[in-house]
């Protein structure tokens, strides 16, 4: 498996994922705007690993501060964050990373700023291996939903690439073959980006399944010849009621899956549910340059001058998924607001095993 993002000698080491799959590259940051400039970039993606992304760059952003006091060092590294929280509005993960080291900060705010600094370092290393463990659980959790002879469509790249390994929509089909269980999976090319072709695909095969790689406008045709059991998205934002964003193009499968009674689940570390928000129509959806998709790796395919809707996510109503899996179980879109409560007893809402 290829790691998508550690630390190293006080720097951030991430794989440039806009070279793949024909490079295999590691850029190296030794500041927070080196690091907020690769996630702006798409050089890092995926929810859960621009959440360790921005825990990192914020880990280094403090390194290169002088301060007397934590009090100083408090308000030093306040812009850190917020350049780091604009880099992505829609992925609700970064804003999860910084309200978790403010935290974090403040509770340490006893501690010697040097040692403050040491302390923050090994907090962003510990969100990267927290994200392992999480999603090797929502792998565990998701595995049942794939049985013996399936196919799986999934759209997008949720994948180890997304996050810190093993992936969140990948995970099940990781543990799956694990378990010995033989399958395909259907990867979408996910315009305009490209981001099945390009990384779902190339990390499934890497990994030894069996997948094969669909144009975005067949899903359809395949669901209606049978040739799709379920499908498996990520999330980059859920909110209270279930409503999921996730990459543009996953409201249409999840349409599509409805009409043709395939269940459509949403894999959902804790940290990308968003419960101060009520619904999906709350949640900023953001709006990408239009090169993306009048050029293809600096080719232009679509006339000079032509307008351009480019965004990059879209949400799918609570309605159209079966189960929302997460580390501590699979739930119901309608049950989901419950975990935000912590005394609330998952084994009755849970569904499955």
């Amino acid at each position: 498996m290829v790691q998508t993002i550690y630390w190293k000698d006080n720097k951030v080491v991430m794989l440039d994922q806009s070279r793949l799959p024909l490079e295999v590259s590691y850029i190296e940051c030794s500041s927070y705007e080196c690091v907020a400039d690769a996630i702006s970039r798409l050089l890092v993606r995926g929810a859960p690993a621009i959440g360790i992304a921005a825990s990192m760059g914020i880990a280094i952003g403090g390194l290169s501060i002088s301060a007397s006091d934590t009090d100083e060092f408090k308000k030093k590294i306040s812009p850190v964050m917020d350049n780091l929280l604009n880099t992505r509005p829609t992925a609700v993960n970064i804003k999860w990373a910084v309200e978790r080291f403010k935290k974090f900060i403040d509770t340490n705010s006893d501690k010697p700023v040097s040692e403050l600094k040491e302390m923050l370092v090994l907090e962003s290393i510990n969100v990267l291996n927290e994200d392992i463990e999480i999603n090797k659980a929502i792998g565990e959790w998701g595995a049942q939903f794939i049985h013996d002879g399936d196919t799986v469509l999934t759209h997008c790249n949720a994948g180890s690439l997304a996050t810190g390994g093993y992936g969140t929509a990948t995970a099940p089909m990781l543990i799956a073959k694990e378990q010995g269980k033989k399958f395909r999976v259907f990867a979408d090319e996910t315009r305009p980006v490209l981001q099945g072709a390009r990384l779902t695909a190339w990390e499934l095969m890497q990994s030894g399944i069996d997948v094969t790689l669909i144009t975005d406008n067949s899903a359809g045709a395949l669901m209606k010849k049978g040739m799709i059991n379920l499908a498996i998205v990520g999330t980059d934002r859920t909110t209270r009621n279930g409503d999921v964003a996730n990459k543009i193009g996953t409201y249409s499968v999840a349409v599509l899956c409805k009409e043709h009674g395939i269940p459509l689940y949403v894999s959902a570390p804790l940290s990308s549910i968003d419960f101060n928000m009520e619904s999906g129509d709350e949640i900023p959806i953001e709006e990408r340059a239009s090169e993306e998709v009048t050029t293809i790796w600096g080719h232009r395919v679509a006339p000079e001058g032509v307008k351009v809707i480019n965004m990059a996510f879209d949400v799918t109503p609570a309605k159209y998924v079966s189960a929302i899996i997460t580390q501590k179980g699979a739930f119901r879109p309608a049950d989901l607001f419950k975990l935000a409560n912590e005394k609330t007893d998952l084994s009755k809402i849970r569904i499955g095993n």
